[in-house]
């Protein structure tokens, strides 16, 4: 049995899958064993990574498209190993991030949950870390806490023991729109993660991966409000479902979709002590849609150019 189980949905990705399954194959720590998952992709994702042809790769196809988060579920169910570890097929792995996650496990063998930082690539010249302010490797005492900068890990840095799902069930297949921050609710609430602020993974930025370029309408988000009686015997929990209140309150916003921005709003406690949202997030939270289109337009701007602002700082 393989140590890792490496699963890679797939669909429309044949610019990105070659580079991506080599980042794999190049890994120091050679005990895996790669599950591809094709979502029924309309273009030649599928038949592109299967004329590649490594012996270490499996492929499952869907017959039709079931988005995300069942093409995640097929991989972990079909899982032979232990350890899953998710990578997205536009994004790529360091060749030690592995070797650096198998240490994680041997290191904090009470964790269950085992990430490393990343870099969010925006163009073949700019490169940027997230905002965190996690600077050595240990046990994440606080997830939700340290999580209301921007995330500590993307879906393609995180490695789940498999008896997580198990435990708290698999993606939910409903969520057709932020599925990542539900299962992180789910899986930090109730087990130890284990970090490392090694940037081992290459996060890309001009796909439906950045979640503040893609449209919401239409679309289902995470049910935060189902999460509230749980935050009331922990006030970080609170502010992270607040802070992704406010993220999701001003995508609607953006799209002039009222009646889902009145409804986020509402869920968003009016103390900011409670809350946690700072002023400036509060002050963006009310202003015109037309107000927060330029900002959004000036923020892409300026990161192109290696410079991100955000309403927790910038550097």
């Amino acid at each position: 049995m393989p140590f890792f189980t490496v699963v890679i949905p797939l669909f429309n990705k044949e610019k990105f899958i070659e580079a991506t399954l080599k980042s794999v194959l190049n890994q120091t720590f050679a005990d895996f064993e790669v599950l591809l998952i094709d979502d029924a992709s309309t273009d030649n994702s599928f038949s592109f990574a299967t004329s590649l042809a490594y012996a270490k790769i499996k492929t499952i196809q869907h017959e039709k498209n079931q988005g995300l988060s069942a093409t995640r579920n097929t991989g972990i169910k079909n899982a032979e190993a232990k350890f899953i570890a998710f990578l997205d097929a536009d994004d790529i792995w360091d060749s030690n991030f592995l070797e650096k996650i198998f240490s994680l496990t041997q290191k904090f063998p009470e964790a269950k949950l085992f990430a490393t930082n990343y870099l969010e690539i925006y163009s073949n010249s700019v490169a940027l870390p997230p905002k965190t302010n996690i600077k050595s490797e240990n046990i994440i005492q606080n997830f939700f806490e340290a999580s209301l900068c921007q995330p500590m890990y993307c879906p393609s840095s995180l490695c789940v023991e498999k008896s997580v799902f198990e435990e708290i069930g698999f993606y939910n297949e409903q969520i057709t729109f932020g599925e990542d921050i539900d299962f992180n609710i789910r899986a930090n609430h109730s087990f130890t993660l284990a970090y490392s602020p090694d940037a081992l993974v290459k996060y890309t930025m001009d796909s439906e991966n950045q979640i503040t370029n893609t449209p919401i309408r239409n679309k289902v988000i995470p049910d935060f409000d189902s999460y509230e009686v749980l935050a009331k015997n922990n006030v970080s929990l609170k502010k992270y479902l607040d802070f992704h209140r406010y993220i999701f309150a001003k995508m609607y916003r953006i799209e002039n979709d009222k009646k889902s921005y009145k409804a986020l709003k509402k869920g968003i406690n009016a103390d900011p002590i409670i809350s946690g949202l700072n002023y400036k997030q509060r002050l963006l939270l009310n202003v015109s849609p037309s107000v927060l289109k330029l900002i959004k337009k000036t923020k892409r701007f300026f990161v192109q150019k290696g410079f991100r602002f955000t309403t927790y700082g910038s550097f």
